[in-house]
């Protein structure tokens, strides 16, 4: 069975290679969907790869899983994300993932993307399951431990600083021009990954290598500098393994300035100021998305940094072959482009909302003001009506009562 690190050491083409990236969608119909729009991507694009993500507090684990193993099954070379979590209520968590790599194992797949993953619905912080994993570097432990090396493993790099080693700077001054060159700004806020925090990521990045993994792809980010320096730093500390870039597809307004803002991603001021310039236009937002995406796509491929281009699909298409045929690398690829069924591509487990999205309620649209975790229960401040006070009445919703809007 083929292993991604295989390709990445071997490959000596002119052309990058391509690998793309999905999420399980929401509903049967959706998940129809997306088989048929990799099967379209895998004919016209040849990807060396496919990942396949895996939900917040394992709540995907079983579609996630079921998806690769189609993928695998339909000519893609399965890369399945596995994170740190329960797959199930009162089961051992350890056997449970042991479980889920076996299956994997048995289906073909050997290539697995290890993660901590992000906090369960509801949740705002990463707690550990109760005798399970701390942390990704447990989970490639383990699988070395429990399957030698019967699997390739690739681990995630952030070329920023992870979300939770960011920090809201109160005075800018005082960075120095490294930190300077990975800050973000939004709201009038500047926030950074200090130089003893991006030390200590640095270092745990290390620890995931020398455990075991075989390469490591990047968090998103927009600006080329970026990962070429993260890729600097990451030889200067002895990490020599393949480095792959992530690169998050613009294919709309709201989702990028809500990605951003989530990752704390540094934003360019110039792709900043086009992206409010045209935030009314969704077309021209898409049209952008393929212009900025090669541009940058060519600067890393210039760099000479890296053998691969790894995009977030977002379950779309039209952005990504956009991207290739602007390159030169695909010739009228997006006349392949179907996107009609756009709207069946909603993440499973996402009517949970984060505090400050934007939702709909059988009693109009409004605001998540709190996620109450205890309960599963979001406050939503409601935008149909002004009280006489000017405040604006709230609503008490569970989990299944509102959906984010896109």
């Amino acid at each position: 069975m083929t292993k991604i690190i295989d390709i990445l050491t071997n490959h000596d083409g002119d052309k990058p290679l391509i690998s793309l990236e999905y999420f399980p969608p929401r509903s049967d119909v959706g998940v129809q969907n997306l088989h048929s729009r990799m099967d379209r991507m895998k004919n016209v694009l040849s990807p060396a790869f496919t990942d396949m993500t895996w939900g917040a507090g394992g709540s995907t684990a079983e579609l996630s899983l079921d998806l690769a193993l189609h993928a695998q099954n339909t000519g893609h070379l399965a890369n399945l994300h596995m994170t740190c979590t329960n797959l199930g209520e009162n089961v051992d968590p350890k056997e449970a993932i042991y479980k889920a790599l076996q299956k994997a194992k048995d289906g073909g797949i050997r290539n697995i993307v290890a993660l901590r993953g992000d906090p369960p619905a509801g949740e705002t912080e990463w707690k550990a399951a109760e005798g399970g994993f701390n942390c990704a570097l447990d989970l490639v432990k383990f699988i070395r431990e429990k399957f030698g090396d019967d699997f390739g493993i690739s681990v995630a790099g952030y070329p920023e600083g992870h979300p939770n080693a960011i920090t809201e700077i109160a005075d800018p001054s005082t960075l120095t021009p490294e930190e300077l060159a990975r800050s973000s700004h939004f709201d009038g806020k500047t926030y950074c990954c200090l130089e003893a925090d991006y030390k200590k990521e640095m270092d745990y990045l290390k620890q995931k290598v020398d455990a075991g993994a075989d390469f490591i792809i990047t968090q998103m980010f927009f600006d080329v500098t970026i990962f070429t320096t993260f890729v600097a730093d990451c030889r200067k500390w002895g990490i020599q393994c393949p480095i792959v870039p992530g690169i998050m597809c613009i294919n709309a307004y709201a989702g990028f300035r809500k990605m951003t803002q989530f990752c704390k991603t540094r934003v360019p001021q110039s792709l900043d100021e086009k992206m409010e310039a045209i935030k009314d236009d969704a077309e021209a937002v898409k049209e952008f998305g393929v212009t900025f995406g090669a541009e940058m796509c060519q600067g890393l491929i210039d760099s000479k940094t890296t053998p691969v281009l790894h995009f977030y699909t977002l379950n779309l298409e039209k952005v990504v072959y956009g991207i290739l045929d602007k390159m030169g690398v695909t010739q009228n690829a997006l006349a392949a482009a179907d996107e009609a069924d756009a709207h069946s591509q909603i993440a499973k487990g996402s009517a949970w909302a984060r505090v400050g999205d934007k939702v709909s309620t059988q009693y109009g649209e409004g605001v998540v003001v709190e996620q109450i975790a205890s309960t599963g229960v979001a406050k939503i401040e409601l935008n149909k009506w002004i009280m006489a006070g000017g405040q604006k009445p709230v609503a008490y919703l569970q989990k299944g009562q509102y959906t984010k809007i896109f």
